[in-house]
């Protein structure tokens, strides 16, 4: 008897149940669609006949894909004709809006980040803050498209948003009027003295690292950097990934991994262009949001900045708009941004490496500087009795005020004092050595 006919034999056959199986699972699959489908349009039909009010089939397939699309999480949704127009609008031009960010927390609409210099900022909301109210709408069943439908519209117009803040004896309103929203994402200062550079970046635009750049180029004499991302709801993946690339040398700044292989992708560090040396410190807190949480969790990752604030929102995912045809659409959730630890984003958010809240830090008082002080603010108004007011110095003096962050201002924001004081301890270590 020859052998190797007989394996031959075997392996025709493995072949064959491998291909019934495969089979008998594709048919099992196909059932289970059959099946499915059949049970939607029993549900379908049987709305279309015996609901208390008429509906067409349209609306009910409509109403059928937001309930889907919502369930799946708070970022994915149906996009119908009148919201797919209003996209396009927002990223083709100008629209009317509050200048704010926001998110569902646990099923609650809520505020990320207020963009500064917007109406919400003047209105003073504050990241954490839940809108119950959106005019005389609840907000409590709305999906995350529609409650930002109805804030965006015409500026000039006015909307008043019932909010809810913790601390707070009860809900209270606020009337914001809808403006044309143009920011500016990076302010750039000095704290105390010009080796130390404050950078301020409200949102990730298009122009954030090449601002950056600019800034450091700007002033050659720094010794420490203070990067402030509280606030920052996010924006550009590519702006985030430049501005890490900035500060790390090597390695991966951020990973985007989803079912579909062709949308995996990673994001890498380059040496060229790169401060590797300078002393960095970035702050954070609860409306710091995706791309925010994507700079400051490489930096902590890489150990190449500490990270000074609160808790970050937990925004890590990626979402895609998919047409359905000329007038619809879908955005769906199709992946995940992943740090170089491999931990995500989504959901958890980034943690300080030093937690501290806000407010104001308490100054000991020296009585001699203040005698100090008053006797030359007699003496100097004594002078310009004869003299007259120092006009040139004060407007110099002016002028410098915006460009420095001085000790008054300093203790004002806890926060940022505490990012002073780790940065001048990483700044006095690295002379040292």
């Amino acid at each position: 008897m020859s052998v190797k006919p007989f394996f031959l034999g075997v392996t025709a056959a493995l072949a064959l149940s491998t291909a019934i199986f495969a089979k008998s699972k594709i048919d099992e699959n196909l059932s289970q669609k059959i099946e499915a489908i059949a049970k939607f349009t029993k549900v379908v039909n049987t709305i279309e006949n015996y609901y208390v009010d008429p509906l067409t089939i349209e609306k009910i397939i409509d109403k059928a894909l937001k309930g889907l699309l919502s369930n799946l999480d708070a970022h994915s949704a149906y996009l119908d004709r009148k919201q797919y127009k209003e996209l396009q609008i927002q990223t083709q031009g100008e629209f009317g809006g509050l200048g704010i960010t926001v998110g569902m927390r646990d099923g609650a609409l809520t505020v990320i980040a207020p963009i500064e210099g917007t109406p919400a900022d003047r209105a003073g909301l504050k990241p954490g803050d839940i809108i119950l109210k959106i005019d005389d709408k609840s907000t409590l069943d709305m999906t995350l498209d529609e409650a930002v439908n109805l804030m965006r519209g015409k500026p000039g117009t006015k909307i008043k948003l019932t909010i809810y803040r913790k601390g707070e004896p009860k809900p209270f309103v606020v009337e914001l009027t809808r403006a044309i929203i143009k920011v500016q994402s990076v302010y750039t200062k000095h704290i105390l003295d010009p080796e130390i550079l404050y950078i301020r970046i409200t949102n990730f635009d298009k122009k954030v690292v090449q601002e950056v750049k600019r800034a450091l180029e700007q002033n050659p004499k720094t010794k420490g950097l203070i990067i402030d991302l509280r606030n920052n709801p996010g924006g550009l993946l590519d702006q985030a990934v430049g501005l890490s690339d900035l500060f790390i040398d090597e390695g991966v700044i951020v990973s985007q991994k989803g079912r579909v292989q062709s949308e995996n992708r990673v994001y890498y560090a380059h040496k060229r262009g790169t401060y590797k040396e300078l002393p960095l410190v970035v702050l954070v807190n609860g409306g710091s949001a995706s791309a925010s949480e994507i700079v400051s969790g490489a930096l902590q990752d890489h150990h190449r900045a500490v990270i000074v604030g609160e808790k970050t929102f937990g925004k890590g995912s990626v979402q895609v708009i998919l047409p359905i045809n000329k007038s619809e659409a879908i955005k769906l959730t199709i992946a995940r941004y992943y740090l170089p630890s491999g931990r995500t984003i989504q959901a958890k958010g980034i943690t300080p490496d030093a937690i501290v809240y806000p407010g104001k830090v308490e100054k000991k008082v020296d009585e001699f500087a203040i005698k100090e002080a008053e006797l030359k603010a007699h003496l100097k108004s004594e002078l310009e009795k004869i003299d007259g007011p120092q006009k040139s110095e004060q407007k110099k003096s002016k002028e410098e005020d915006k460009q420095l962050i001085d000790e008054e201002r300093l203790y004002e924001d806890a926060q940022l004092k505490e990012a002073y004081d780790i940065l001048k301890a990483i700044m006095i270590t690295k002379e040292r050595k």
